[in-house]
């Protein structure tokens, strides 16, 4: 039997491979407070911080950080945090969070090689911010990109489910308010028409706020383009509502017909008009809109961007509420959604032996990263800023 066949080398001994061992971090972790205007919330409330200092990993809050969301400095305390009215110091941390992205003037503040973990939000930024985390060669991931095992966007959920649940909340206030509206309970009374709530959207706003509509006995109807998720919005929700694509008679109708109109749809670049001035004038005097999509624009020709302060205004005798960053009114809840979602991210980090280590080894956290080491990784960031582009995974080989 003749062996010529297989090479020599396949008969010499090799080297063992051996694994090489992940050592565990210590984050030393920087949150400063939201200065952003009407910014409520806080990246990492009591709880999550003292898990993450069991842990042994330290954060330092910037002194009244949590206050609108009523956390106090004595709870952060309480948990083991740092806290210090030294703001320079807050941003010499190794990692940073925020809620909101970081103005110029904090990123000047920016120790280089640092990690930034906040929203984006692409639209309010500009093209010398990116210069900016390109010159401090920044590590930044933001919320929104994030993705769980599932490929889900964790964050957007999280917002999007308040988003649509407090639409309904505070669509029912204003209809009690009797100076504004028509002093109408939310809700299905025996002998008294049902509320009648319309939504534009099929989203996960539009699926929290049909949920909360029909626990409060109101009659709901969706209307999208996409039949797939309004057949996923129906089946999420258990129950038979009424579904329609957009066309513009049966819309109308409903329009007309009315109590309530939630805005919950969004376009790439700006949310889409599904209502124009025309098609306002149909609904009822004291009817309420409440345009969530106001972030992306709106999905109403006749909305305005409005504050917490001043939430409403009225036009042909409907009222509006076009409030941006409706999550923020509701503030502790939306930290709490927030800190549990970002919580087992840092512990994940420092388990796999810091920020680079977790970008190579998890996909999740690496879909998450736009800017590693000073370099752009998102290309639609690029394109937009007209800036140079790399892709992620080409770096990390």
């Amino acid at each position: 039997m003749s062996f010529s066949s297989f090479a020599s080398s396949a008969f010499m001994p090799l080297e063992e491979k051996l694994e090489v061992p992940i050592h565990k971090s210590s984050l030393h972790i920087g949150i400063p407070k939201e200065k952003y205007y009407q910014e409520k919330r806080i990246a990492l409330t009591p709880d999550s911080v003292l898990s993450l200092v069991n842990n042994g990993h330290r954060v330092l809050i910037e002194s009244g950080a949590g206050e609108s969301a009523t956390f106090s400095d004595a709870d952060y305390i309480k948990a083991g945090a740092e806290i210090t009215n030294d703001v320079e110091r807050v941003f010499k941390c190794h990692l940073l969070l925020k809620i909101e992205p970081l103005s110029f003037e904090e990123l000047e503040m920016v120790q280089p090689k640092t990690t930034i973990i906040s929203a984006l939000q692409i639209k309010t930024r500009d093209k010398q911010y990116f210069e900016k985390l390109q010159q401090k060669k920044i590590i930044a991931l933001a919320y929104e990109y994030i993705q769980d095992a599932d490929g889900y966007y964790p964050a957007v959920r999280a917002l999007s489910e308040i988003a649509g649940t407090a639409s309904i909340l505070i669509a029912s206030e204003i209809m009690a308010n009797t100076t504004t509206s028509r002093g109408m309970l939310f809700g299905n009374i025996t002998g008294v028409r049902p509320t009648e709530v319309l939504i534009l959207g099929a989203g996960t706003v539009a699926e929290y706020a049909a949920r909360t509509a029909i626990a409060l006995g109101a009659s709901v109807k969706v209307f999208d383009n996409n039949i797939s998720k309004l057949r996923r919005l129906q089946n999420n929700i258990g129950s038979p509502i009424f579904t329609s694509t957009l066309q513009q008679k049966t819309l109308l109708k409903a329009l007309r017909r009315c109590d309530v109109a939630i805005g919950a749809k969004r376009g790439n670049t700006r949310a889409p008009i599904l209502v124009t001035q025309t098609m306002l004038e149909n609904m009822k005097r004291g009817a309420v809109i409440v345009d969530v999509s106001i972030d992306t624009g709106g999905c109403f020709e006749s909305s305005e961007v409005t504050t917490h302060e001043k939430p409403t205004f009225i036009k042909n005798d409907v009222i509006h509420y076009c409030v941006p960053n409706i999550p923020s009114r509701y503030a502790r809840t939306s930290s709490m959604s927030i800190s549990n979602m970002i919580e087992p991210i840092l512990l994940e980090i420092a388990e796999n032996g810091g920020v680079e280590q977790s970008i190579l080894y998890n996909k999740a956290i690496r879909e998450g990263v736009y800017c590693y080491s000073g370099i752009l990784t998102k290309k639609n960031i690029a394109d937009w800023f007209g800036l140079d582009f790399r892709d992620l995974n080409l770096l990390l080989m």
